[in-house]
């Protein structure tokens, strides 16, 4: 009921986030079950085999612009409204996006009689689009970086994705308490019903909690350039150079 409520806020179909959110920690590093709550991310072999306007449909995807711009504001706008990547079997998640969506037009149209509607345009949607950005760049460098865990499914582990798939976002105690302890993200995945004033804590309980992949602000600017998968050498990669195929590079 609390997620509910917050979603009027957040723009969030809590229903239809709870389900996707699970399955991404069900799937995740998994690279047979690819499905939803992650960023795309492609093999180096499957980049390679695509035609070249998949290629550069995958690279505007890939982009900072489409992340971090474009992204936001298809993922509040549209995509919660209308999320068609669930099937509609999906009863109690369709329930949710429809009652949000009925809320925020009831919510809204309260707003523009009693303010305005300039207002909401002016201060509401752009704190969204930055909130969103904000979220998505931390969501994207707790998942995408140089080291990252992915594997087949014959290989594939819940707990080494957890603590090897996972980033600790190492970032000061106020970013920290801003993001609610987001950063400890290995341990989210590894337990998620740690609760948030929980994490820190348990991060310092136990020493092999403490040799996840850490990532400062600094060190996930660089995270940026990676964008695929090499199965070979079992880490991220940035896009090869040339248009050219180029031989797969050599296991590290």
């Amino acid at each position: 009921m609390v997620g509910a409520a917050l979603g009027l806020i957040t723009l969030f179909p809590f229903g239809y986030w709870k389900k996707t959110h699970a399955i991404h920690h069900a799937t995740s590093g998994n690279l047979d079950r690819r499905e939803l709550g992650d960023v795309e991310t492609l093999t180096l072999r499957e980049y390679q085999a695509l035609s070249w306007h998949r290629r550069l449909a995958y690279r505007f995807y890939r982009s900072a612009p489409a992340l971090l711009v474009i992204g936001p504001a298809y993922q509040f706008l549209i995509k919660h409204r209308f999320p068609f990547d669930i099937p509609f079997s999906w009863k109690k998640e369709w329930a949710s996006v429809l009652w949000n969506n009925l809320a925020l037009v009831v919510a809204g149209t309260v707003l523009v009689r009693t303010i305005g509607w300039h207002p909401i345009l002016l201060v509401h949607v752009p704190v969204v689009l930055i909130a969103g950005a904000v979220g998505i760049w931390l969501f994207y460098v707790q998942h995408q970086f140089e080291g990252a865990y992915w594997e087949r499914q014959e290989n594939w582990s819940a707990d080494e994705a957890a603590l090897h798939g996972s980033s600790f976002f190492d970032l000061p105690r106020w970013a920290h308490w801003l993001t609610g302890n987001i950063g400890y993200h290995h341990i989210h995945h590894l337990a998620s019903k740690v609760p948030n004033y929980r994490l820190r804590e348990c991060y310092e309980s136990n020493a092999l909690l403490q040799r996840a992949p850490r990532i400062t602000f600094i060190s996930s600017l660089r995270c940026a350039r990676l964008k695929l998968w090499n199965e070979d050498a079992k880490r991220l990669i940035p896009f090869p150079r040339g248009t050219r195929r180029e031989k797969l590079p050599a296991a590290a």
